[in-house]
């Protein structure tokens, strides 16, 4: 099998979730390929029959999410680890046909060949998805609900998905966006402000993690490329520290029993365009023995 391809692809779990569906909310933070440590968190709670019924995602979050109401056990991480390298899914055919680093249109069309996405299922009223997306115009973060539109629905989770500098805006009901990590790097307050009792988040970097803030003037790319989007400018130089505030605050929230957290258990050295695929693989298992270690704590915060 080529190098190109993680050598534990086919030891992936297969099948469907169980119809039931679980009340609660889970938040996925984004982090481009760091999302394949969520592909496992969510295999496992499919397999135990976990199906919060809404779910917020942000960026590769948001990809996540998709796959996690399809009910598609190991879908994600099966694509992740078999397509990082092929160019349909990230790189110059996805440029051609998505203006952007990643192929949404292999990600989610009629492939021959390729894992067909459970739309049936992922379009059923009983569940709800929301793909959280950076608006250029006002610079904050907005929830896009699936509804019953689906081709709505996927550009926004494009959008929610496309990396400023390296992806084309997504234009939405006459305005235009990008990826929700520049505004809200994991959604949790949306959750909150709708009182959820249960919020299950899923992080991608450990729970100590914080950014290095910038000194100085910075981000004048920023300031060129978006010149037009000046409340987009401002998100982007404060990202950072909002999500150094966000990480505080999560921990605050899991310390008063308010949330559940699944994070890695050990730093990672996976980037967020990582192309070792034994690294992806690894970061797929720890995912999965992670989220397997709190399934008992989880149920029992779920009371189920």
């Amino acid at each position: 099998m080529s190098e190109k391809v993680y050598s534990g692809i086919r030891e992936l779990p297969r099948g469907n979730a169980p119809e039931t569906v679980t009340e609660g909310c889970l938040v996925l933070e984004g982090g481009a390929f760091r999302g394949v440590y969520t592909n496992g968190v969510l295999d496992v709670l499919m397999q135990a029959g976990i199906n919060l019924r809404t779910v917020y995602g942000v960026s590769a979050g948001a990809l996540n999410a998709v796959n996690y109401v399809a009910g598609q056990i190991g879908r994600s991480g099966r694509f992740n680890l078999r397509y990082r390298h092929d160019s349909r899914y990230v790189g110059k055919d996805a440029l051609k046909t998505n203006r952007g680093l990643i192929g949404f249109d292999f990600a989610f069309g009629d492939q021959k060949g390729v894992e067909k996405l459970n739309t049936e299922r992922l379009m059923s009223p009983e569940r709800e998805l929301y793909a959280v997306a950076t608006c250029l115009e006002t610079g904050k973060a907005e929830a896009f609900e699936k509804g019953s539109d689906i081709e709505r629905m996927f550009a926004a989770v494009q959008a929610s998905a496309s990396m400023p500098y390296l992806s084309s805006v997504v234009e939405i009901d006459g305005r235009h966006y990008l990826d929700g990590g520049c505004a809200c790097k994991i959604p949790h307050r949306f959750a909150l402000g709708r009182d959820f009792e249960k919020i299950v988040v899923v992080r991608t970097r450990t729970r100590s993690y914080r950014k290095k803030l910038k000194t100085g003037r910075s981000l004048p790319a920023a300031r060129l490329i978006y010149k037009d989007y000046p409340d987009f400018c401002a998100s982007l130089e404060r990202e950072r520290d909002s999500y150094n505030r966000q990480c505080d605050e999560l921990e605050l929230l899991e310390a008063k029993g308010r949330i559940f957290v699944i994070a890695p258990s050990e730093e990672l050295s996976v980037s967020r365009l990582e192309g070792d695929m034994e690294k992806l693989g690894a970061l797929y298992h720890l995912g999965y023995d992670d989220a397997e270690a709190r399934l008992e704590d989880l149920k029992r915060y779920l009371g189920i």
